[in-house]
């Protein structure tokens, strides 16, 4: 009887040890769950919510896929993170993702319509295509009104991601892997052991649990959480911000469609508009524009929804580009979310250091363009908890410390 006791007891103990615990379980947390145990690691995953909860970064019908960047490092990302939403899709059985063709368009003389043609030209599976307005007239049927001296940059490379059901195929692959997953489970520590040799990650339901490696992805709560175990102040502002759909004017409705062959876009003029093909709900159109209100994730302002600047700013910009096609007084539907912003925009992908060492991961400040890019980001976690490094991604663009050594340089400049 003593002897079952004592076996009851070391399996109680083991159940609660792992080799890498994922803090949060939106889409990077799950990529990377699902990543770290595809390699046989004994993986915990952590949500502090419902799973698939509608609070944070990762909820909603769409998310745009797009190769087209200002910035010479994210085309290859992208590329290679839509091969691994590929692998995953054939994996699980069933799809997430939707391709469609994908459109930038602009004044002439935009800096980010040439930078997006000079960041893109050496990816010739982009197919990156000058348009002017004739060609752009014909290749979408008249749908784009391009004001005077307005162009249009083409790319094979576009697509529509449903997210929430992204993240619970990732979700469930992780589990086909053999990870564990707990949700309603908020971590409000994470530190070394006595011996410290390992981590110790406790929960506000006070249990505790440890590993080897911890990989922290919790969207709006980076700086809250990273503060608080570490006292690391990451410039991570949380944004309240809201997806816009728009009624699109009866008998238009193929049109806007994917199978209608309309595009992802993207307009970088006076006002920066994107939006995805009409296919989340019939006879509306998401369009949206970037930007948001800060707010505190624990404590956002749910009455703010259709309405402000960057709404009518919008409205604005489809009485310009799509007039006749699109109803432009309000939109008539709304889902709320939330960007984590960098100042520089770029992600914050490293090991959090200090005490810590290499032995926490932190992945934030995805500044509203992350997603995508899951699948990679997932895999390059993965990499940096078990391996130390991670492989084929230049990581400098994502260090912690690039903050610090903008800071000394704009104070030496001054």
């Amino acid at each position: 009887m003593e002897l079952l006791q004592r076996a009851g007891t070391a399996m109680e103990a083991s159940g609660d040890r792992f080799d890498v615990i994922v803090v949060g379980a939106g889409i990077m947390g799950s990529c990377a769950a699902y990543e770290a145990a595809k390699r046989g690691r004994r993986v915990l995953l952590l949500e502090q919510f419902d799973f698939l909860h509608c609070l944070g970064s990762s909820h909603g019908e769409s998310r745009t896929i797009r190769a087209a960047y200002t910035k010479d490092f994210y085309p290859s990302m992208v590329l290679e993170s839509r091969r691994l939403w590929e692998a995953a899709q054939s994996e699980i059985g069933y799809r997430v993702l939707t391709d469609t063709s994908h459109l930038d368009i602009g004044p002439a003389g935009s800096s980010s319509l040439q930078s997006v043609l000079s960041c893109c030209k050496q990816q010739s599976s982009l197919n990156m295509r000058l348009l002017d307005r004739p060609a752009l007239a014909e290749m979408f049927s008249g749908t784009f009104r391009l004001p005077e001296g307005w162009i249009g940059v083409g790319s094979d490379v576009g697509g529509v991601i449903k997210p929430t059901k992204a993240v619970a195929m990732f979700q469930a692959l992780a589990v086909r892997r053999g990870a564990v997953l707990k949700d309603h489970t908020r971590v409000t520590d994470i530190k070394r052991d006595e011996e410290g040799r390992s981590l110790r990650v406790a929960t506000a339901g006070g249990s505790a649990f440890s590993a080897k490696k911890c990989v922290v992805t919790v969207g709006a709560w980076m700086r809250k959480l990273v503060k608080e175990v570490s006292g690391v102040d990451l410039p991570i502002r949380p944004l309240h911000t809201t997806a816009c759909y728009w009624k699109i004017k009866q008998g238009h409705e193929k049109e806007l469609s994917v199978e209608g062959g309309f595009p992802t876009f993207d307009s970088c003029g006076e006002i920066h508009a994107y939006g995805t093909p009409s296919m989340e709900f019939p006879g509306l159109i998401k369009i949206n524009s970037d930007g948001g209100n800060p707010c505190d994730p624990d404590g956002r302002d749910w009455t703010l929804g259709a309405s402000g600047v960057l709404v009518d700013a919008v409205g604005s910009w489809i009485e310009q580009i799509l007039p006749g096609i699109v109803e432009a007084e309000k939109p008539v539907m709304t889902q709320s979310c939330m960007y984590s912003m960098t100042p520089d925009k770029d992600f914050v992908i490293d090991f959090l250091g200090g005490e810590f060492g290499e032995d926490v991961v932190v992945a934030g400040g995805f500044s509203g363009h992350g997603f995508k890019m899951g699948p990679l980001v997932g895999k390059i976690l993965a990499e940096l908890a078990i391996d130390g490094e991670a492989a084929g991604v230049e990581m400098k663009h994502f260090r912690i410390g690039r903050f610090a050594e903008e800071a000394a340089s704009s104070h030496a400049d001054s």
